[in-house]
Parts: structure tokens; sequence; C-alpha cells
């Protein structure tokens, strides 16, 4: 798991901070430049060539590690997107865009830190980390009672300082032991949806029409003050920056923690549509694309697995494949059957349900079917002295 911690520096520490960061990601993509030109992508074949140059420059032997592995994983998560076809097929004009120049990071990226040049100092609330200038001391952070909890309590691995509008974070990944899995008295379908944003088999209705709304009301005001263009509509622009994001993820968290306790309460575990690729599978008119890409598909699906992970919630996911056109009473599957957005009649039994429902129930039903066929057997071993 990670926690974020806000670093409150004195102005001459953010001084030194902020060129500690200029200075490491300069040296990221001159890296990034002989990576690509020496064709040398992975960690220890790039290290051989740049180590030393990096450490000639001023940089600490653990932070120009940081470097040269933060460049290399970069390049990697470039191949795998390029492998799964994320950057178009071979031969269009964005692929080749993209393989035909070096990587490059922002002057202000985020970089790793681990215990040899980050420490802590729990109790105070303080943090001391390696920077240009030497180790420096003392620099207090805030978070909430939760975070700090869990920072006192938990394995600290690696941490990110992250520079955002001006301000200092630290993202801390600890070592979080899952909770053991109880064996489920059924499963909660939750089928998602932008009309609404999660339906439960259950009965629950996280209705998307409000933040659906929000995210309208944003979107015209972002376009009128980029039209305007003047000083005021971007500092008004700036100010409002990822409040629409911060707005989603609140509502996530409300929706997931929802179900997964229902789920822990009822002695059930949770049943998820598998929908990696939707954006790519999914053809929708212009007017619906920005609604579809909006919303946060894997943020929810995230929220609701790390949760049931603390809790010890079973959780499987299922193939969506057809949930919206089968009847949960008759498992009459026919595309018609889905009247509008809200209605589903059956044409094979002739019930009427709500779509929604509807779905939610045949993942329900999914998630048992996949459980049952992952579940570790109870039967004893056979003993053979008794065999045949």
């Amino acid at each position: 798991m990670v926690v974020q911690l806000k670093l409150k520096p004195s102005p001459d520490q953010a001084t030194v901070l902020e060129s500690t960061l200029h200075a490491l990601n300069q040296q990221a993509n001159r890296v990034s430049d002989v990576a690509f030109s020496e064709r040398a992508f992975r960690n220890y074949a790039l290290r051989r060539l740049v180590y030393a140059e990096v450490r000639s420059a001023g940089i600490g032997s653990q932070a120009a590690q940081h470097v040269i592995k933060k460049v290399a994983d970069a390049y990697a998560t470039l191949r795998a997107n390029v492998k799964a076809g994320n950057y178009g097929k071979l031969g269009s004009q964005r692929r080749k865009r993209v393989e035909s120049r070096p990587i490059t990071f922002r002057i202000d990226a985020a970089h790793s830190y681990d215990q040899r040049n980050l420490s802590f100092a729990v109790d105070a609330q303080t943090i001391s980390l390696w920077t240009l200038n030497g180790r420096m001391k003392d620099v207090p952070f805030v978070c909430s009672p939760d975070a700090l909890k869990m920072l006192a309590e938990h394995k600290r691995g690696e941490s990110d300082l992250v520079l955002r509008d001006g301000m200092f974070y630290l993202a801390v990944s600890l070592e979080v032991f899952d909770a053991e899995v109880y064996d489920p008295d059924g499963f909660i379908g939750v089928d998602l949806g932008i009309a609404n944003i999660a339906t439960t088999s259950s009965g629950y209705t996280a209705a998307g029409r409000k933040l659906n709304r929000y995210r309208r009301r944003e979107q015209r005001l972002r376009a009128k003050l980029q039209a305007k263009g003047t000083k005021s509509a971007k500092r008004l622009l700036k100010r409002r920056a990822r409040k629409e994001q911060r707005r989603a993820k609140d509502t996530n968290h409300v929706i997931s923690k929802r179900i997964v306790a229902e789920a822990e309460r009822t002695s059930r575990g949770v049943a998820l549509e598998e929908l990696t690729g939707i954006r790519q599978r999914v053809r929708l008119r212009k007017p619906q694309r920005v609604a579809l890409h909006s919303w946060a598909f894997a943020q929810l699906g995230e929220f609701i697995t790390y949760k049931a992970r603390r809790a010890g919630v079973p959780l499987v996911f299922v193939d969506p494949a057809y949930t919206s056109q089968t009847c949960a009473e008759c498992d009459h599957v026919d595309k018609r059957s889905r009247v509008d957005q809200g209605t589903f009649i059956c044409r094979g039994c002739g019930v009427v349900a709500h779509a929604d429902r509807n779905a939610s129930r045949n993942i329900a039903c999914r998630g048992g079917v996949v459980w049952d066929a992952g579940r570790t057997s109870h039967v004893p071993p056979a003993n053979p002295e008794v065999r045949g």
C-alpha cells in the first residue's frame, strides 16, 4: 500500500529539494539518450555505460542507481505498451514517432528514495533525505492519523519524492499483509457503468448522475476559460487543476468501502467484471467518448481489490460478455431483451427487471462458478494403505 505525506520544508529547504529534482531528471534524460543510442535498455547493461558519468555530475551513489533504474523501467514500460498495441499497429505514424526518439522526463518528475538515502522520525513527523547539498535533516511532514499509524506499524519500502503545484509530497510504499480469506457464502456481483457507477446484486446502486453532471460542468468551464485565454483565466485553470479527479477519487473510495463492508458483514465475496482493454474494445459516438474516457474504470476496481484483501473478503474477476443480454432467471440470451439503458425484458420468460441489477446477478452467478473452479479442495487425501 502507499501512503502520501505532505512535506513542509522551509523556503531554503524547498529550493534545495527543487534543484535536486531538476538535477536528477537532467541526468535521467542524459542516461535515456545513451540508452537509446546504444540500444542498452536493461538496468545492468545501462549501468556499465553511464554510472561513472552520473556520479561525476555530483549525484550520490544510491541516487545514481535510482536514476538508471528509472530509465530502464521507463523503456520496459514503453516496450510493453508497444507490444500491447497501445501506440497503434506496426507502421502507424504514432508508433513510428514513439519508437524513433528517446524517452524524456519532465524536469520536475518524481524520483525514488530508499532506506539508504531516506529515513523517518515518525514520532517527530520529520524525514531526513539525500540532496545535492548533502543530507537534509528535520524536514517536517503532515498526514492523516491513519497514515501516520500505518507508517509506524508497517515495513517501509521505496518512496517517491513528488513536486506538484509547488508543493512537495512523499509517496511511501508499505508492506501490509493480507487478511486471511474466509470461505464465502455466495457472491455480490458488481456491475459497473456510467449512468450508474456501480450496481450490486444485493440492491445497492451508486448513481452516477451527480458526478456526471459535475464533470459536464467542469468541462464547459474549462472550455470557456481556455477560449478566454487571459492571465486571470489561466490562473483559475491552474487553481482548479485535478479538482475533478479528486472528486471522482473520493466517490470511488466511498463506493468501494460500502461494497466491501457489505460483503464482509454478510460473509460473501465480491465478483467484479474484467474490464481490461474496454476503452479499445468499445465503439461509441463522439458525444459519449468524453464520458467513457473520464470514468475511472481501473481505479474503482483497484480500490475494491485492496480493500477486499485487507478485510479478507474473497474477490474474483469474471468475463462480462453478454451479462447485460442474459436473463438472470432463465439464462436466455437476446440482445433485444435490453430495451433501454435501465430496462430489461426477457424475450424468453418475459421477466421485467432493472437492466443493471439483472447484469449484477449474472456477474454474481459467474463469480460463484469461478470461485468453485479455483477453490482449494477440502476433501481429505486418500489413504494409500486402503487403496485397492
